[in-house]
């Protein structure tokens, strides 16, 4: 996977963009570990995955030959690394892609595709492969959208992404970088911090019971609460 990266200035902060070429034999771990470091060190920054590739192979691939366990392992760790980010991380997908395209989608908290978009899930050796890709479309797609996945490797459309889920708004090709433009602006707005608690709540509301997500839940109101507060006391000494 080839990979190009830019920073665009924003009003709080930064958009750390990533140029991804899915049609490339290879995992963009240094870069995509590179923008995470200058999103943790950027408070107001957003990721933005630009996803691309060429005409999908007759032959599904899509994982690089050659790779051992150690190397799913980094993988996973950077994905996982990009879903606990103190910073939106936006994906867009023009066009047929493959490989790790999809898994980075799913890593994302907003996604948009155009209309053209097919999404061919990873394979290897002839079979859909059984990442972690899996965990995370069977928590956000759903069982019946993974199982025809999981067991067939079936080419994704846009439209069928929009109903699962898998990209949150599909817009024609000359719209994409007005939409990006809002996303990424509004995006920007959301405290770091703040962003990373409320993301970890959704994800753990699938996996967890109401008893057990409330603690959690009451310790985010109360941080909120508290800073209202504190909010309210400096603005009170300041009228005076």
């Amino acid at each position: 996977m080839e990979v190009t990266t830019d920073i665009i200035k924003l009003a709080g902060g930064a958009a750390i963009v990533l140029d991804l070429d899915t049609s490339a034999d290879a995992l963009p771990l240094r870069q995509l570990t590179q923008a995470a470091d200058r999103a943790e060190d950027a408070p107001g920054s957003v990721v933005l995955l630009k996803l691309a590739g060429g005409a999908l192979p007759e032959v599904p691939g899509g994982w690089p030959q050659g790779a051992g366990v150690h190397d799913v392992n980094k993988w996973e760790r950077v994905l996982r690394r990009l879903e606990r980010l103190p910073a939106a991380v936006i994906a867009a997908v023009d066009g047929p892609v493959d490989g790790p395209a999809l898994e980075l989608l799913l890593a994302a908290d907003y996604r948009i595709a155009t209309p053209q978009t097919v999404i061919r899930p990873p394979f290897l050796g002839g079979e859909p492969w059984p990442g972690m890709l899996l965990h995370r479309l069977a928590q956000q797609a759903g069982a019946a959208a993974t199982r025809r996945i999981a067991l067939f490797g079936a080419d994704i459309p846009a439209e069928r992404a929009l109903s699962t889920g898998i990209v949150d708004e599909v817009v024609d090709a000359g719209e994409l970088a007005a939409a990006l433009q809002t996303v990424v602006e509004a995006a920007g707005e959301v405290a770091g911090k703040e962003l990373a608690i409320r993301r970890r709540l959704v994800l753990d509301a699938t996996t967890t019971s109401f008893e057990e997500s409330l603690g959690a839940h009451l310790s985010a109101c109360d941080r909120v609460l508290r800073r209202e507060r504190a909010e309210g006391r400096a603005g009170e000494r300041s009228a005076a």
